[in-house]
């Protein structure tokens, strides 16, 4: 099974490619299954209010119902060559939890990222977190947010790109041994509730040393007992789709995992690696 399931397309705020194209090139380059997983991120962006067709909509949400709509358009006529799947990235934060609660009660998502993009609707990819921080402070304190929102929030598939707020770290790597006690805080609830996490490939073209999330804490995961993993490039573009997976692949077994999953209607498929 070649399935990709973090993609974007012009439905999310920072990509202008259509989702038909999209949809086209991921057949070409023979990937099975896509999950659509487009932004949103309240608490820093408001709601659409119409969705600008190949536009970049910048610094706004994702317009949920034309989302949908051409979901279920293109669906129908492409379900002989493709399998598609209805998803989102949801990046909350402790304050935003119940906007969260209300959007997935009103639409029939397959699938749910959980990621955190900001804490105190401050921006990692612009420094303005970690400005007037220490590393230490700053890298504790995305992950003490993470743990808040996992205690209290349930409605989602997997943790996204968990570590990610290495890849707006400008320091040397931060020592695992720092982070490993709240990480195996967020990992036990993760497993606890049915949850998993995602291998987020874009750590390759961003350069990093590591895979997203590292080895160290796949090896965790899997040691407290967690089998639940997505693949996903976190497409943007065209030059995205699909990179890396088969490579993933083989990582997670040489750590020991037999397998990955698929969503449907939020319940995952295990497939063998």
């Amino acid at each position: 099974m070649y399935a990709d399931y973090h993609v974007h397309t012009d439905f999310s705020d920072d990509s202008v490619h259509p989702m038909e194209d999209v949809i086209k090139q991921a057949i070409s380059l023979g990937i099975q299954e896509l999950c659509f997983t487009e932004h949103v991120d309240h608490g820093i962006k408001p709601r659409s209010s119409e969705y600008l067709k190949g536009e970049m909509d910048t610094r706004m949400n994702c317009h949920y119902d034309s989302y949908l709509a051409e979901y279920l358009r293109l669906k129908e006529i492409y379900c002989n060559d493709i399998s598609l799947k209805f998803g989102i990235e949801f990046g909350i934060q402790i304050h935003t939890i119940s906007e969260f609660q209300k959007d997935f009660a009103e639409y029939p998502f397959d699938f749910v990222i959980l990621s955190c993009h900001q804490v105190d609707d401050l921006e990692f990819w612009t420094q303005e977190f970690q400005q007037g921080k220490t590393q230490e402070e700053f890298q504790t304190r995305y992950y003490e947010e993470l743990l808040k929102v996992v205690r209290v929030y349930k409605d989602y598939s997997v943790l996204g790109h968990l570590d990610m707020i290495k890849r707006y770290d400008h320091n040397e790597e931060y020592p695992f041994d720092k982070i490993k006690n709240v990480l195996e805080q967020i990992l036990k609830i993760v497993i606890a509730d049915g949850k998993g996490i995602e291998i987020n490939t874009s750590s390759f073209r961003y350069k990093l040393p590591d895979l997203t999330p590292s080895r160290d804490i796949l090896r965790l995961y899997k040691d407290l007992g967690g089998k639940i993993i997505t693949f996903g490039s976190d497409s943007h573009n065209e030059t995205h789709f699909g990179h890396q997976i088969e490579t993933v692949k083989q990582e997670l077994k040489l750590l020991g995992f037999e397998s990955f999953c698929t969503f449907d209607k939020m319940e995952p498929t295990f497939h063998p690696l």
